[in-house]
Order: structure tokens, then C-alpha cells, then sequence
């Protein structure tokens, strides 16, 4: 009988000790869980140093070291436009320069330039354009928009006479706006360097 009661015991301290083990283990593997804040590809951006548009273009301005100067590949694509592309950041400058030869062409030139960057008052929650005028006199409008767009900086610069260039920043990348800041303020700083130091051949 005694021998029973002992089996008894141990058997309740066996079952006490597996519950106290569980317990343990349980109590063990928690931890206070916090929710990680989102977070976004680090953009290492490159300190500025740029060299001359080649010899070949009726234009020059400085480019950025860190990009590219290519041809304009596209379907509608005419003689001198040009994109100047950011590999690091994936940003893309398209040029597109014409040679003005009547005061309708010009006119007409500025009205596609309006149109373009009007194109995007659907997803902009504001476009604001500003004149400027470079440090060797000339003048550049120049459109800054805001919001989901697909171009968030804009420009065209003319003698009124010879020639026309325009130019949009594009992002080759499918990230939030908001979370390409840093890049699109480094690109607008770029693209304002571009249009100071541009001169006309002719």
C-alpha cells in the first residue's frame, strides 16, 4: 500500500514538473513585440563634379560626371535630343533641342511645352512655374510639380530667335514620390547647374 502511494506522488510530481516545464518554455519564448517602421533602399548620393556636353550638339552645358550621356532612342525621337541618365539613382534627364525658324514654330514649341507639362495636373497636387533667368542672361521657365507624377521638374530655355531646348527628369523606379525626395532634390540641384551654365553655338 505504502509502495502505491509513493508511485502515486511521484506520478503528480512527475506531472507537476512536465506543467512547470511547459509553463517555463512558454513564458520563456516571449517577447514584447514591436512593429518595425517601413522602411525604404538607401540612396547613396554622389558629391557633384560635371564635364562638357560634347562638341557635336548646337549646345553646351555641364553634366553631371556620374551619369550618362545617351542617345535618344525613342520612336519620335529627332537629331540632337539626348537623355543624360543617373545609373546609381535611376533618374533620367530627356533633352530635346529644335532650331526655331519662324516666330509660328516658336510659338508652336511653347505651346507643346505647356501642354506636356499640363499633362500632369491629374495626378499633380500643385504645379508651380517660375521664370529665371541664368547667370549669362538667359531666360528659363522652369515647372516644379508635386504629387504622384511621373515628372517631378520641368524646363525650356530660348533665344526666341535660333534655338529651343526643353528638358523633363524622369525616375526609372516604381517608388512612392515622397520616398524619392532626396534624389529629386539632388537631381533638381543638377538640372539647375544644366540650365546656368548652358550656351548656344549659334
Amino acid at each position: 500500500m505504502l509502495s502505491f502511494r509513493r508511485m502515486h506522488v511521484f506520478r503528480r510530481l512527475a506531472i507537476l514538473y512536465q506543467l512547470w516545464a511547459v509553463f517555463c518554455l512558454m513564458t520563456a519564448c516571449q517577447h514584447d513585440y514591436t512593429p518595425k517602421p517601413l522602411g525604404y533602399n538607401r540612396l547613396n548620393l554622389p558629391d557633384p563634379s560635371y564635364t562638357l556636353l560634347p562638341d557635336s550638339l548646337p549646345f553646351s552645358f555641364e553634366y553631371s560626371n556620374h551619369a550618362e550621356l545617351l542617345d535618344d532612342t525613342s520612336a519620335i525621337s529627332e537629331r540632337f535630343w539626348i537623355e543624360i541618365y543617373y545609373p546609381e539613382i535611376k533618374a533620367n534627364v530627356h533633352i530635346t533641342y529644335k532650331p526655331i525658324r519662324s516666330k509660328k514654330l516658336l510659338k508652336e514649341f511653347l505651346d507643346d511645352s505647356y501642354t506636356l507639362t499640363a499633362k500632369h495636373q491629374i495626378k499633380a497636387y500643385a504645379i508651380n512655374e517660375v521664370i529665371s533667368t541664368t547667370p549669362s542672361g538667359k531666360t528659363a521657365v522652369i515647372a516644379e510639380l508635386e504629387g504622384e507624377v511621373p515628372s517631378q521638374f520641368q524646363f525650356t530655355l530660348t533665344d526666341s530667335s535660333r534655338n529651343f531646348l526643353r528638358g523633363a527628369l524622369y525616375f526609372n523606379t516604381r517608388v512612392a514620390n515622397d520616398s524619392l525626395a532626396p534624389a529629386i532634390e539632388y537631381m533638381k540641384k543638377d538640372i539647375m547647374h544644366m540650365i546656368n551654365t548652358l550656351e548656344w553655338k549659334n
